[in-house]
């Protein structure tokens, strides 16, 4: 692990961006296409670069697939998988800005759910950081208006699914490398997504076969990025600077696809990622003092 805490900033603002970017070419493609095929085809080049980046490791796959917690290796890609149809689902009924408003209170779902699922302590700071979050969230969902639809829906189910998967991430860590849980996450996604997806297979055009080429590159390179730039820095460093996704969200949104940002998202959304980061700073306390950049 190498301590550099400037690169590993650079690197996770960059890996925002490459995200930003997919959700963007993941709304276009959905538009027109059906979301369960757009995520199969995205999973099998997922699952094609995790085999060839495992093949290289020491011990090759059998090595790297070995696992105590096999069980919850598989849920992972099971529950990562679907959290990403639903994403994608979301783009297409809300647009980006507005998904992705309801999305960033991921963290403190995650911090909510760490007491009882981990065993992790959540004082009543953060309990009082949650709280405002979800004022925030439901201020985004304007409460008497779409709060009840299946659009405001989608993306707080996909948020519950990341912070799922966020809780098992943690939870596998204890016993299992990198490696094996990133070649978990492509394999078993790759499994269920074609179990879904190859019944919903439709023809493409070129320029649109263009797009999911693009598509799925940016999501292995976007993966790899992550992972580099945990190597790089301390988790609890790189995380404040990962609402950096909400605004490249946000530009795209507006620049490419014409939506607009309402007082209320702009509002809601602010008072969830402070709130966010309040959780992320008071753990770092928790855990320990922040090492200097």
């Amino acid at each position: 692990m190498q301590n550099n805490g400037r690169s590993g900033i650079l690197l996770m603002i960059l890996t925002m961006f490459v995200f930003a970017s997919q959700d963007g070419i993941s709304r276009h493609l959905a538009s027109t296409y059906n979301a369960q095929l757009v995520v199969m085809v995205r999973y099998w080049f997922f699952a094609i670069f995790v085999l060839w980046f495992t093949g290289r490791s020491e011990g090759g796959v059998k090595a790297v697939a070995s696992s105590p917690v096999m069980g919850l290796q598989i849920l992972r890609g099971v529950v990562l998988a679907v959290e990403i149809w639903v994403a994608i689902l979301s783009f297409t009924y809300m647009g980006l800005i507005a998904s992705h408003a309801i999305f960033a209170c991921y963290p403190l779902m995650i911090a909510a759910l760490s007491g009882p699922i981990l065993g992790e302590q959540v004082g009543w700071r953060r309990w009082m950081a949650i709280g405002i979050g979800f004022v925030g969230l439901l201020i985004v969902l304007e409460p008497g208006a779409g709060v009840f639809s299946i659009a405001a829906v989608l993306p707080f189910i996909s948020a519950l699914l990341f912070a799922v998967y966020g809780l098992l991430n943690r939870y596998v860590a204890r016993t299992d490398g990198t490696n094996t849980s990133f070649f978990w996450t492509g394999t078993v996604g790759a499994a269920l997504a074609t179990v879904v997806g190859i019944w919903s297979w439709e023809n493409m055009s070129r320029p649109d076969w263009l797009w999911m080429a693009i598509l799925c590159i940016s999501g292995a390179l976007g993966h790899w990025l992550l992972i580099k730039c945990y190597e790089l820095a301390e988790a609890s460093v790189l995380q404040p600077f990962a609402y950096f996704h909400l605004v490249f969200v946000t530009l795209i949104g507006i620049t490419i696809f014409g939506e607009t940002v309402s007082l209320q998202i702009a509002l809601g959304s602010g008072m969830v990622i402070t709130a966010g980061l309040f959780t992320l700073w008071r753990k770092g306390l928790k855990t320990r003092p922040l090492q200097e950049l």
